[in-house]
């Protein structure tokens, strides 16, 4: 595999950079008056509007050819047929057979993962019918009213990002709780108003050893066995979604309460499988298989539609021309949609656990920038919080703004309202306003030569800086599906553009080691020394202090 700056392509766009960081967006729309349609892609249910990047149709063509000269295609055709493009780990990658609408098999080190999926979806089905319809049973014969999710990053962050997202199409069935910290504080507050008798836990982990989880889910059987006086409750109240039913068993959930999960589904791309059990039980199994349907269609258009039309794929391309040759380090996730409000906190995860990388996937030191930290904020929240620093300040911040043509719970006034500030701020970060306008401006209100002088560089913005708006028509199951899909093949492209194994979290597991020895030490009140003078000294400051 060759040094991708050895490219042809990868220096071009060197090149392109250095030219593109002295001119201004705003020459760009004034010589075409066509830039929007060469510069965004119309899908069925949302669109793409990335003509306000530092790019003209010159980059376009230079990233195309990146994406050509790194065989993308080639590696999508891998991924989707269960190639083992999981390197590090010698895994498939195959999150989107989880979601796949067809019966041919997909055999992967001689099993048929269809065979697999579809058995543990009907499985799911006959599961979250029989609770919501009151046919599960606690201990004591009474229903189950309540549901708690008990996971930490990709078992909890996708399935609650997408409960809270869909939340208007809840019958409110069952309610559905989330415990993630290991913070004691979370999960008595999730447990303290509800009823034992009516509770039943999903404890969803792939190993199930996470710390974190196992630590929780220890603390729900004894809270449910305090009130049922029987360890055998615990078969009537827990269910665990692992790839590892042994250490479930051994936990003490019973087996056929076990869903599966494989290590070809990574924790945060597995919320189409049993991991989001806790959606389905919100939503019903109908609206359920819908998402994964609209999942399904972002598929089909990223296996079929030629790159240069290709969402995900020029998602990808403007996100390493403004990262690693346009030297932005950080992007924003801004939704204009409350229903929105934890997208920003899954993304994070989905992006930066993935090609947080300083390494190929062939162990060869990168010295290229390889992903920006991602943040963000519902938009509106965001405006009289953090905006100032994305309009003024000395670094550029690409944005992705993510809008809705209907809100799901209309009042009048509110969605133009905002709707208006959504399609403003694109075109504030982009337009900007020069020293010339605003002391133009301040004239034109009366103010004095003094006040004009003083204020004139504080109003100043520089524009300029880089935008995609995701627009979609409403947010529904679906659409929703649609638009996780799009990000995570987004996040594929990137890696292997950047040659970088998207699909391992081997940075995850130095802090977790260290941790438990830390652990270890703290219970039984014998620091080693072998810990940094710091670290020892926080350490018996609050063993001091306790």
């Amino acid at each position: 595999m060759s040094d991708r700056q050895t490219l042809a392509s990868w220096k071009s766009l060197q090149q392109l950079a250095q030219e593109k960081k002295s001119q201004h967006m705003n020459t760009f729309f004034a010589n075409d008056v066509k830039r929007f349609e060469k510069f965004s892609i119309e899908l069925p249910n949302m669109l793409l509007d990335y003509s306000k990047n530092l790019i003209d149709s010159e980059t376009l063509d230079c990233l195309l050819s990146l994406a050509n000269e790194t065989e993308v295609c080639d590696w999508r055709t891998k991924m989707f047929t269960g190639a083992k493009i999981n390197k590090t780990e010698d895994r498939a990658v195959l999150h989107t057979a989880l979601r796949r609408q067809s019966n041919e098999p997909l055999i992967v080190d001689g099993e048929n993962v269809t065979e697999h999926v579809q058995n543990q979806l009907a499985k799911m089905e006959v599961f979250v019918d029989k609770v919501r319809q009151g046919h599960w049973l606690g201990y004591s014969g009474k229903r189950i009213t309540d549901i708690v999710n008990i996971g930490v990053g990709g078992s909890n962050l996708g399935p609650q990002m997408v409960t809270e997202a869909l939340k208007h199409y809840s019958d409110d069935g069952v309610n559905v709780h989330y415990v993630s910290n290991v913070d004691g504080a979370q999960i008595v507050e999730v447990l303290r108003p509800l009823d034992p008798q009516k509770v039943l836990f999903i404890v969803s982990s792939k190993t199930f050893t996470t710390t974190e989880t196992m630590t929780n889910a220890k603390t729900a059987i004894k809270w449910l066995t305090s009130s049922s006086f029987d360890e055998k409750s615990v078969a009537k109240h827990f269910v665990a979604v692992t790839a590892n039913k042994e250490n479930a068993m051994g936990f003490g959930i019973e087996e056929h309460n076990i869903f599966d999960m494989w290590d070809w589904v990574g924790g945060r791309f597995s919320l189409w499988s049993a991991i989001g059990l806790a959606i389905a039980l919100d939503l019903g199994f109908d609206k359920f298989k819908e998402l994964l349907e609209g999942a399904y269609e972002m598929d089909q258009h990223f296996i079929n539609a030629p790159l240069k039309d290709n969402m995900p794929a020029i998602m990808a391309l403007i996100s390493v021309w403004n990262t690693t040759f346009l030297g932005a380090h950080s992007q924003a996730i801004l939704p204009y949609d409350q229903t929105l409000h934890m997208l920003s906190a899954y993304l994070q995860q989905a992006e930066m656990e993935s090609n947080g990388k300083s390494v190929t996937w062939d162990g060869d030191e990168i010295n290229y920038a390889t992903v920006p930290s991602i943040w963000g904020e519902l938009g509106i929240n965001g405006q009289h919080a953090f905006y100032q620093y994305l309009h003024q300040s000395n670094n550029v911040v690409p944005a992705d703004f993510i809008g809705s043509v209907e809100s799901v719970t209309p009042v009048q006034g509110h969605h133009e309202t905002l709707m208006a500030n959504f399609f403003a701020q694109t075109q504030a970060l982009m337009v900007g306003v020069d020293e010339q306008q605003v002391r133009a401006d301040l004239k034109a209100k009366g103010r004095t030569p003094d006040y004009i002088n003083k204020v004139s560089p504080h109003k100043v913005h520089k524009g300029n800086r880089p935008t995609n708006t995701i627009l979609l028509k409403r947010i529904d199951p679906k659409t929703l599906g649609s638009l996780i899909a799009a990000y995570e093949h987004k996040i594929f492209v990137q890696g292997i553009i950047l040659q970088i194994c998207s699909f391992d979290q081997w940075g995850v597991e130095l802090g977790k080691g260290l941790a438990a020895e830390i652990q270890e030490e703290l219970s039984t009140n014998s620091i080693s020394e072998k810990h940094d003078c710091s670290t020892a000294s926080l350490m018996r400051f609050y063993q001091k202090a306790k």
